[in-house]
Protein backbone atom coordinates (compact mmCIF):
# COMPACT_ATOMS: atom_id res chain seq x y z
CA UNK A 1 0.00 0.00 0.00
CA UNK A 2 1.38 3.33 -0.69
CA UNK A 3 2.03 5.88 1.68
CA UNK A 4 -0.60 8.86 2.40
CA UNK A 5 0.72 12.69 2.22
CA UNK A 6 1.12 12.73 5.89
CA UNK A 7 2.83 9.61 6.45
CA UNK A 8 5.08 10.48 3.30
CA UNK A 9 5.49 13.88 4.70
CA UNK A 10 6.78 12.31 7.86
CA UNK A 11 9.23 9.91 6.49
CA UNK A 12 10.52 12.71 4.35
CA UNK A 13 11.29 14.82 7.55
CA UNK A 14 12.85 12.45 9.44
CA UNK A 15 15.32 10.56 7.06
CA UNK A 16 15.90 13.93 4.89
CA UNK A 17 14.89 17.20 6.22
CA UNK A 18 15.96 16.41 10.38
CA UNK A 19 19.62 15.04 9.25
CA UNK A 20 19.94 18.49 7.11
CA UNK A 21 19.22 20.75 9.61
CA UNK A 22 20.34 19.54 12.63
CA UNK A 23 23.64 18.97 11.01
CA UNK A 24 24.38 22.38 10.33
CA UNK A 25 22.09 23.55 13.13
CA UNK A 26 22.35 21.09 15.75
CA UNK A 27 20.33 23.55 18.52
CA UNK A 28 17.57 24.68 16.36
CA UNK A 29 14.26 25.88 17.96
CA UNK A 30 12.02 24.94 14.53
CA UNK A 31 8.96 23.55 14.28
CA UNK A 32 8.24 20.45 11.12
CA UNK A 33 4.05 20.06 10.66
CA UNK A 34 2.04 19.44 7.11
CA UNK A 35 0.11 22.45 7.62
CA UNK A 36 -1.70 24.43 4.41
CA UNK A 37 -3.40 23.32 1.36
CA UNK A 38 -4.10 19.63 -0.03
CA UNK A 39 -6.31 16.98 1.05
CA UNK A 40 -3.76 15.36 3.03
CA UNK A 41 -3.24 18.00 5.36
CA UNK A 42 -6.71 16.61 6.44
CA UNK A 43 -6.11 12.61 6.11
CA UNK A 44 -8.08 12.17 3.17
CA UNK A 45 -6.46 12.43 0.18
CA UNK A 46 -6.72 9.03 -2.24
CA UNK A 47 -4.84 7.94 -5.54
CA UNK A 48 -6.68 10.80 -7.44
CA UNK A 49 -5.21 13.31 -5.13
CA UNK A 50 -1.44 12.95 -6.86
CA UNK A 51 -2.36 14.68 -10.04
CA UNK A 52 -1.70 18.22 -8.90
CA UNK A 53 0.49 19.48 -5.83
CA UNK A 54 0.74 16.57 -3.75
CA UNK A 55 4.37 15.14 -2.83
CA UNK A 56 7.17 16.27 -0.52
CA UNK A 57 5.93 18.62 1.13
CA UNK A 58 6.79 20.03 4.49
CA UNK A 59 6.77 23.26 6.92
CA UNK A 60 9.76 24.21 8.85
CA UNK A 61 9.01 26.75 11.25
CA UNK A 62 12.31 28.30 12.34
CA UNK A 63 13.12 31.61 13.84
CA UNK A 64 12.77 34.63 11.62
CA UNK A 65 16.18 35.88 11.01
CA UNK A 66 17.02 32.19 9.93
CA UNK A 67 14.22 31.64 7.27
CA UNK A 68 16.37 32.95 4.21
CA UNK A 69 19.48 30.97 5.34
CA UNK A 70 17.53 28.20 6.54
CA UNK A 71 15.81 28.16 2.88
CA UNK A 72 19.10 28.55 1.09
CA UNK A 73 20.43 25.53 2.98
CA UNK A 74 17.87 23.08 2.19
CA UNK A 75 17.90 24.15 -1.92
CA UNK A 76 21.55 23.28 -1.69
CA UNK A 77 21.59 20.36 0.58
CA UNK A 78 18.24 18.44 -0.29
CA UNK A 79 18.91 15.48 -2.52
CA UNK A 80 16.75 15.28 -6.06
CA UNK A 81 14.07 12.16 -5.13
CA UNK A 82 13.25 10.43 -2.15
CA UNK A 83 10.96 7.53 -1.68
CA UNK A 84 10.34 7.60 -5.60
CA UNK A 85 8.78 11.14 -5.32
CA UNK A 86 10.95 14.48 -6.59
CA UNK A 87 11.77 16.94 -4.35
CA UNK A 88 11.98 19.52 -6.48
CA UNK A 89 8.59 20.50 -8.55
CA UNK A 90 5.89 23.29 -9.47
CA UNK A 91 2.50 23.52 -7.94
CA UNK A 92 -0.75 24.78 -9.14
CA UNK A 93 0.20 28.39 -7.44
CA UNK A 94 4.30 28.71 -8.33
CA UNK A 95 5.16 27.37 -11.69
CA UNK A 96 8.87 26.85 -10.57
CA UNK A 97 10.58 23.82 -10.46
CA UNK A 98 11.89 23.99 -6.32
CA UNK A 99 12.29 21.90 -3.04
CA UNK A 100 8.46 22.36 -1.35
CA UNK A 101 10.00 22.51 2.49
CA UNK A 102 8.24 25.93 3.32
CA UNK A 103 10.19 27.33 5.69
CA UNK A 104 8.37 30.06 7.60
CA UNK A 105 8.21 31.36 11.24
CA UNK A 106 5.36 30.08 13.23
CA UNK A 107 3.33 33.63 12.91
CA UNK A 108 3.81 34.17 9.45
CA UNK A 109 2.63 30.55 8.71
CA UNK A 110 -0.08 31.36 10.63
CA UNK A 111 -1.08 34.74 9.41
CA UNK A 112 -1.03 33.41 5.77
CA UNK A 113 -3.51 31.02 6.66
CA UNK A 114 -5.54 33.32 8.54
CA UNK A 115 -5.57 36.38 8.00
CA UNK A 116 -5.12 37.73 11.53
CA UNK A 117 -2.74 37.59 14.36
CA UNK A 118 -3.38 34.00 16.52
CA UNK A 119 -0.44 35.05 18.81
CA UNK A 120 -1.50 37.49 21.27
CA UNK A 121 -5.71 36.40 21.12
CA UNK A 122 -8.14 37.46 18.45
CA UNK A 123 -10.66 40.24 18.79
CA UNK A 124 -14.35 39.49 18.38
CA UNK A 125 -14.12 40.66 14.51
CA UNK A 126 -11.00 38.59 14.27
CA UNK A 127 -12.70 35.14 15.10
CA UNK A 128 -15.97 35.76 13.17
CA UNK A 129 -13.59 36.32 9.77
CA UNK A 130 -12.01 32.80 10.72
CA UNK A 131 -13.00 30.21 7.91
CA UNK A 132 -13.31 26.42 9.31
CA UNK A 133 -10.68 25.42 6.24
CA UNK A 134 -8.40 28.69 7.21
CA UNK A 135 -8.28 27.43 10.74
CA UNK A 136 -7.76 23.56 9.53
CA UNK A 137 -4.64 24.31 7.48
CA UNK A 138 -3.30 25.57 10.83
CA UNK A 139 -4.41 22.77 12.96
CA UNK A 140 -5.25 19.73 11.29
CA UNK A 141 -2.12 18.93 9.77
CA UNK A 142 -0.07 16.52 11.93
CA UNK A 143 3.20 18.24 13.98
CA UNK A 144 6.38 15.75 13.50
CA UNK A 145 8.68 18.05 15.70
CA UNK A 146 7.34 21.41 17.58
CA UNK A 147 11.41 22.10 20.03
CA UNK A 148 10.49 25.75 21.26
CA UNK A 149 6.35 24.61 21.86
CA UNK A 150 5.02 28.02 20.06
CA UNK A 151 3.27 26.30 17.19
CA UNK A 152 1.52 23.78 19.67
CA UNK A 153 0.59 26.80 21.48
CA UNK A 154 -1.05 28.84 18.54
CA UNK A 155 -2.95 25.53 17.73
CA UNK A 156 -4.34 24.96 21.01
CA UNK A 157 -5.66 28.44 20.88
CA UNK A 158 -7.58 27.87 18.08
CA UNK A 159 -9.35 24.90 18.97
CA UNK A 160 -12.58 26.70 19.37
CA UNK A 161 -14.06 29.96 19.83
CA UNK A 162 -14.68 31.41 23.23
CA UNK A 163 -18.22 30.32 24.50
CA UNK A 164 -19.78 33.50 23.90
CA UNK A 165 -19.16 33.56 20.37
CA UNK A 166 -19.77 29.91 19.70
CA UNK A 167 -23.59 30.62 21.04
CA UNK A 168 -23.43 33.51 18.41
CA UNK A 169 -22.27 31.20 15.23
CA UNK A 170 -24.75 28.32 16.67
CA UNK A 171 -27.45 30.89 16.85
CA UNK A 172 -26.77 32.24 13.05
CA UNK A 173 -27.27 28.72 11.82
CA UNK A 174 -30.74 28.18 13.55
CA UNK A 175 -31.51 31.76 12.06
CA UNK A 176 -30.57 31.21 8.48
CA UNK A 177 -32.54 28.04 8.56
CA UNK A 178 -35.30 30.02 9.80
CA UNK A 179 -35.10 31.99 6.87
CA UNK A 180 -36.39 29.57 4.14
CA UNK A 181 -37.12 26.52 5.60
CA UNK A 182 -41.28 27.18 4.51
CA UNK A 183 -39.89 27.79 1.14
CA UNK A 184 -39.37 24.13 0.82
CA UNK A 185 -42.93 23.50 0.99
CA UNK A 186 -44.49 27.13 -0.81
CA UNK A 187 -42.06 26.68 -4.15
CA UNK A 188 -42.72 22.89 -4.00
CA UNK A 189 -46.58 23.42 -3.42
CA UNK A 190 -46.56 25.68 -6.83
CA UNK A 191 -45.34 23.62 -8.72
CA UNK A 192 -41.58 24.60 -8.64
CA UNK A 193 -39.67 21.51 -8.03
CA UNK A 194 -36.85 22.72 -8.79
CA UNK A 195 -36.96 25.70 -6.52
CA UNK A 196 -37.94 23.66 -4.12
CA UNK A 197 -34.88 21.39 -4.77
CA UNK A 198 -32.70 24.11 -4.40
CA UNK A 199 -33.74 25.65 -1.31
CA UNK A 200 -33.49 21.94 0.26
CA UNK A 201 -30.08 21.99 -0.55
CA UNK A 202 -29.23 24.65 0.77
CA UNK A 203 -30.73 23.92 4.11
CA UNK A 204 -28.91 20.82 4.05
CA UNK A 205 -25.35 22.59 3.56
CA UNK A 206 -26.43 24.91 7.07
CA UNK A 207 -27.40 21.75 8.71
CA UNK A 208 -24.31 20.32 8.11
CA UNK A 209 -22.18 23.47 9.09
CA UNK A 210 -24.55 23.54 12.35
CA UNK A 211 -23.55 19.79 13.34
CA UNK A 212 -19.57 20.93 13.08
CA UNK A 213 -20.82 23.76 15.61
CA UNK A 214 -22.59 21.40 17.98
CA UNK A 215 -19.84 18.89 17.81
CA UNK A 216 -16.74 21.97 18.12
CA UNK A 217 -15.35 20.70 15.03
CA UNK A 218 -14.22 23.25 12.38
CA UNK A 219 -15.98 22.53 9.35
CA UNK A 220 -13.80 22.10 6.04
CA UNK A 221 -14.26 23.43 2.43
CA UNK A 222 -16.95 21.92 0.50
CA UNK A 223 -15.54 19.15 -1.48
CA UNK A 224 -14.85 17.71 2.11
CA UNK A 225 -18.12 19.20 4.06
CA UNK A 226 -20.08 15.85 3.85
CA UNK A 227 -17.28 13.45 4.47
CA UNK A 228 -16.58 14.92 7.57
CA UNK A 229 -20.06 15.27 8.95
CA UNK A 230 -20.70 11.91 7.74
CA UNK A 231 -17.50 10.87 10.15
CA UNK A 232 -19.24 13.01 13.34
CA UNK A 233 -19.57 10.82 16.35
CA UNK A 234 -23.26 12.47 17.20
CA UNK A 235 -24.28 15.00 14.27
CA UNK A 236 -23.37 12.52 11.54
CA UNK A 237 -26.56 10.21 12.67
CA UNK A 238 -28.27 13.12 11.08
CA UNK A 239 -26.88 12.52 7.22
CA UNK A 240 -29.44 10.16 6.64
CA UNK A 241 -32.65 12.27 7.23
CA UNK A 242 -30.69 14.80 4.94
CA UNK A 243 -29.96 12.11 2.21
CA UNK A 244 -33.28 11.32 2.54
CA UNK A 245 -34.62 15.22 1.98
CA UNK A 246 -32.11 15.27 -1.02
CA UNK A 247 -33.33 12.79 -2.67
CA UNK A 248 -36.88 12.93 -2.37
CA UNK A 249 -39.43 13.31 -5.24
CA UNK A 250 -41.74 15.64 -3.59
CA UNK A 251 -41.49 18.64 -1.61
CA UNK A 252 -43.67 16.68 1.76
CA UNK A 253 -40.87 13.85 2.12
CA UNK A 254 -38.00 16.80 1.70
CA UNK A 255 -39.74 19.07 4.54
CA UNK A 256 -40.00 15.78 6.44
CA UNK A 257 -36.42 14.95 6.20
CA UNK A 258 -34.80 18.16 6.97
CA UNK A 259 -37.27 18.98 10.38
CA UNK A 260 -36.11 14.99 11.18
CA UNK A 261 -32.23 16.38 10.84
CA UNK A 262 -33.06 19.37 12.48
CA UNK A 263 -34.70 17.75 15.72
CA UNK A 264 -31.82 15.25 15.91
CA UNK A 265 -29.18 18.28 15.93
CA UNK A 266 -31.36 20.34 18.71
CA UNK A 267 -31.32 17.19 21.05
CA UNK A 268 -27.31 17.11 20.34
CA UNK A 269 -27.52 20.55 21.03
CA UNK A 270 -28.63 20.07 24.52
CA UNK A 271 -26.09 17.41 25.05
CA UNK A 272 -23.33 19.48 24.10
CA UNK A 273 -24.47 22.00 27.27
CA UNK A 274 -26.21 24.90 25.04
CA UNK A 275 -29.46 26.03 25.75
CA UNK A 276 -32.43 24.51 23.08
CA UNK A 277 -36.09 24.21 22.72
CA UNK A 278 -38.34 21.04 23.09
CA UNK A 279 -38.94 21.17 19.65
CA UNK A 280 -37.22 23.36 17.15
CA UNK A 281 -39.72 23.72 14.74
CA UNK A 282 -43.43 25.06 14.37
CA UNK A 283 -46.48 25.50 11.65
CA UNK A 284 -45.86 28.64 9.69
CA UNK A 285 -48.65 30.89 10.23
CA UNK A 286 -51.74 28.98 8.96
CA UNK A 287 -50.23 27.07 6.27
CA UNK A 288 -49.35 23.59 5.62
CA UNK A 289 -45.36 24.47 5.98
CA UNK A 290 -43.10 24.14 9.05
CA UNK A 291 -40.50 26.53 10.47
CA UNK A 292 -38.11 27.20 12.80
CA UNK A 293 -39.27 28.80 16.18
CA UNK A 294 -37.82 32.19 16.64
CA UNK A 295 -36.74 30.64 20.14
CA UNK A 296 -34.59 28.16 19.01
CA UNK A 297 -32.32 31.50 17.93
CA UNK A 298 -33.56 33.44 21.30
CA UNK A 299 -32.63 30.95 23.85
CA UNK A 300 -28.81 31.05 22.72
CA UNK A 301 -29.12 34.91 22.30
CA UNK A 302 -30.43 35.33 25.95
CA UNK A 303 -27.06 33.02 27.28
CA UNK A 304 -24.92 35.44 25.35
CA UNK A 305 -23.06 38.32 28.20
CA UNK A 306 -20.27 39.67 26.29
CA UNK A 307 -21.29 43.17 25.58
CA UNK A 308 -19.71 43.03 22.50
CA UNK A 309 -20.87 39.49 21.10
CA UNK A 310 -24.63 41.10 22.11
CA UNK A 311 -24.29 44.04 20.30
CA UNK A 312 -23.76 41.75 16.91
CA UNK A 313 -26.66 41.90 14.38
CA UNK A 314 -28.74 38.52 14.50
CA UNK A 315 -28.66 36.22 11.68
CA UNK A 316 -24.97 37.73 10.77
CA UNK A 317 -22.21 35.30 12.03
CA UNK A 318 -18.94 34.25 10.43
CA UNK A 319 -17.48 34.93 7.48
CA UNK A 320 -18.59 31.29 6.02
CA UNK A 321 -22.14 32.17 7.33
CA UNK A 322 -22.14 35.26 5.39
CA UNK A 323 -20.89 34.00 2.09
CA UNK A 324 -20.08 30.74 0.38
CA UNK A 325 -18.32 32.69 -2.70
CA UNK A 326 -14.87 30.84 -2.57
CA UNK A 327 -13.08 33.36 -3.83
CA UNK A 328 -13.98 35.93 -1.16
CA UNK A 329 -13.66 32.71 1.73
CA UNK A 330 -9.76 31.60 0.12
CA UNK A 331 -8.38 35.27 0.24
CA UNK A 332 -8.31 36.41 3.92
CA UNK A 333 -8.04 40.09 2.59
CA UNK A 334 -11.81 39.97 1.20
CA UNK A 335 -13.23 38.35 3.80
CA UNK A 336 -14.52 40.90 7.07
CA UNK A 337 -11.47 43.31 8.39
CA UNK A 338 -10.74 43.02 11.82
CA UNK A 339 -12.01 46.15 13.61
CA UNK A 340 -12.79 45.67 17.43
CA UNK A 341 -8.90 46.31 19.55
CA UNK A 342 -10.70 44.30 22.90
CA UNK A 343 -9.20 40.86 23.31
CA UNK A 344 -11.01 38.06 23.74
CA UNK A 345 -8.70 35.41 25.21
Amino acid sequence: MSLSGTELSRSYFEEVVRPVVEDRWPRLPYAAARLGSGSDVLGLDDAMSRDHDWGLRLNLLVPGELVATVDAHLAEHLPESFAGHPVRFATTWDPVVRHRVQVDTVRDLAVSRLGVDPTDGLTTEEWLSLTGQAVLEVTAGEVFADGAGELTGIRRRLEWYPDDLWRHVVATDWARLAQELPFVGRTGERGDELGSRVVTARLAGIAMHLGHLLERRWPPYAKWLGTSFARLPRAGAAATSLVGALAADDWHRRQAGLVEALRALSLLQATAGLPTVDDPVEPFWDRPYLGVRDAAVGVLAETIRDPDVRSLPRGVGSAEQVSDNVDVLMHPGRRPPPTAARRVR
